[in-house]
């Protein structure tokens, strides 16, 4: 008993450090390319080319300057734009749902897809099913709310985030805390992991995930990383996906598809918060888009299913060794 656990609390320090290494050499360098890009203009620069966009989801056109923000560095840095713009446009509350709705499923696309290519995908082809399933829904959503005349008064906006440091030194600062957070998160989930498998627990998450899993069309091997990620994060969720795609224990498909759905429907319990403080409405931004992103998955594995080994390696995951 005693070797098990001290086996237990030996093993998750190696894997979270393998893990929290991989990780890191993906958002250190992104986190400053990004801070470079946003300092180059590079956010208001996509800002303008999605503002046509934004009519076909019923938003104004200068809501492409907070997709855009949240696109490039992350969901608080388009919620930063979106409170200082929605107070001059009057949104109604469905168009802050499909908003929020849209910025939660696309956001922070270079790290987090990134992330996702460690694992095998590619990035290219992950960028665009998130945007891509973003911006779908977002139109989607919007006909929905405009057909039944739902949620159309004033959209309630609670959160009025603070100014934010704009220093080079204010920024640093802010990103070592935020790794030091993940590093304590992908530890602890880590230790739950080999605990839960020790005990039998994952075993029972994966069967009582199976008919879930089932429907989309993954394995049921991806249930337990897959909740990890839908609950908690993609980092998180990807950061053990990562390693489990290494070990072979899961199919390539079922890794790309896995990441996919955490990628559009992640975080649910925080980002969701979140967006119910700038306005988002349950209905949208948790019930429509849980349905939506597990239905969308659930065609694209079928559509997905007719491609042969040789074009999924070449358009979706980047080669079969993993």
């Amino acid at each position: 008993m005693i070797y098990s656990i001290r086996h237990i609390f030996v093993s998750t320090f190696k894997e979270s450090f393998f893990i929290l290494v991989t990780l890191f050499r993906i958002l250190v360098p992104m986190m400053i390319l990004i801070k470079v890009l946003d300092m180059l203009g590079l956010v208001t620069i996509l800002g303008k080319i999605l503002a046509p966009l934004m009519v076909l989801t019923g938003l104004p056109g200068e809501m492409g300057l907070a997709w855009a923000s949240a696109l490039l560095t992350n969901i608080y840095g388009g919620i930063i734009v979106f409170a200082s713009l929605a107070g001059k446009l009057e949104l109604t509350a469905a168009q802050a749902t499909v908003l929020a709705s849209m910025m939660l499923m696309a956001h922070a696309i270079p790290v987090e897809v990134q992330i996702a290519k460690k694992a095998g995908t590619r990035f290219a082809a992950m960028a665009a099913f998130r945007i891509g399933s973003a911006l779908i829904f977002g139109i989607i959503l919007n006909l929905i709310y405009s057909y039944g005349g739902w949620l159309d008064q004033p959209a309630k906006i609670l959160l009025k985030p603070s100014p934010v440091d704009a220093s080079i030194i204010g920024w640093a600062l802010g990103e070592v805390q935020n790794l030091a957070y993940i590093a304590c998160i992908v530890t602890l989930l880590v230790f739950i992991m080999k605990v839960l498998k020790v005990i039998g627990v994952i075993n029972l998450i994966n069967s009582a995930c199976e008919p879930l899993m089932k429907l989309m069309g993954i394995g049921k091997e991806a249930a337990y990383l897959t909740m990890v990620g839908f609950t908690l994060g993609l980092t998180y969720g990807g950061g053990l996906i990562i390693n489990e795609a290494r070990s072979g224990t899961i199919s390539h498909r079922d890794v790309f598809f896995s990441l996919a759905f955490m990628g559009i429907c992640h975080s649910m319990i925080e980002d969701t918060l979140l967006m119910v403080s700038i306005g988002g409405h349950l209905s949208g931004i948790l019930l429509l888009r849980t349905v939506f992103s597990i239905l969308f998955i659930a065609l694209a594995v079928r559509i997905s299913a007719k491609l042969s080994d040789v074009h999924f390696y070449r358009f979706l995951f980047l080669n079969q060794k993993g």
